[in-house]
């Protein structure tokens, strides 16, 4: 009852409680499936992607468009019950050892804990900048949507609208960004029992396969890249230069305050040397 109590009052806070998002794509056409080996399912017309995962395989899909700059969408309906050592992801990269890439990770856990939301970001192929998150609900028992916002200012990563992260554009302080490299997006189920779990410690538990993760509702308002050049001029859309209003940082101060559960920038044990320029830019 308390859980549900808590969940019902930050519903109420965000004024989140029936998110949705338009103009959806379909997943026939704007997506590949790039491995699983049938394990990876487009059903209802192309509104809806499934994911499996078992003792063999996991399963994936990517965008067929390149984007520079964007606002992503992807609801989500994660693997129920013990998922421990599975991960589900949605999330944006380039290509190469140099590349830049923006992750949503879902990092399964036993029936009766959370799942971790794991974000991390890749500029000029390094990372290193975790964060993870509970989440104010179940994110197994209905879809939910995952945001990223990517554009020449910041990185925002939203769920369900509400803000839960920003990394913004500090190169003034020496702090790469990405802004020169397309990204697809992309999507995966896998096992990561080495890891994703307490660090590992628990294990995928194989009779409970196949794991299914479902995806629908997906939107890529973006500039496409093709060959080398941009769809949209600097400024031709509403979300090239949106900011965090006052109500949305308050919203993402309250999300960091009582919902994140690891921060990079409040490691200093993991970085010797210091921690990371971003951390102490203004």
């Amino acid at each position: 009852m308390a859980s549900s109590r808590a969940s019902t009052a930050a519903c109420f806070f965000l004024g989140l409680c029936s998110a949705g998002i338009a103009l959806a794509g379909n997943f026939y056409q704007d997506v590949d499936i790039t491995w699983g080996d049938g394990r990876a399912k487009i059903l209802d017309d192309g509104q809806l992607l499934t994911l499996s995962l078992d003792k063999y395989s996991g399963s994936g899909f990517q965008s067929r468009n390149q984007y520079l700059y964007g606002k992503f969408d992807m609801q989500l309906k994660l693997v129920p019950g013990d998922s421990a050592g599975t991960v589900a992801t949605f999330y944006l990269s380039s290509q190469g050892n140099t590349h830049d890439e923006i992750d949503f990770e879902f990092l399964g856990n036993l029936s009766a804990d959370p799942y971790v939301v794991h974000t991390n970001l890749y500029t000029q192929g390094k990372g290193d900048r975790e964060q993870q998150f509970y989440l104010w609900f179940d994110p197994t028992m209905d879809f939910h949507t995952y945001s990223v916002l990517w554009n020449p200012r910041h990185i925002v990563f939203s769920v369900d609208g509400t803000p839960i992260r920003e990394f913004r554009n500090r190169e003034f302080a020496g702090v790469p960004y990405p802004k020169s490299q397309a990204m697809r997006a992309y999507a995966s189920l896998w096992d990561a029992d080495d890891w994703a779990t307490r660090g590992g410690l628990v294990k995928t538990d194989w009779s409970k396969a196949p794991f299914t993760a479902s995806y629908r509702n997906h939107t890529a308002d973006g500039c496409v890249w093709n060959s080398g050049a941009s769809s949209c001029a600097m400024g031709s859309n509403s979300w090239m230069w949106q900011e965090l209003d006052s109500n949305a940082m308050d919203r993402l101060r309250w999300v960091q305050k009582n919902y994140m559960i690891y921060n990079y920038c409040t490691d200093p044990r993991r970085f010797p040397q210091g921690l990371p320029r971003e951390c102490n830019a203004g």
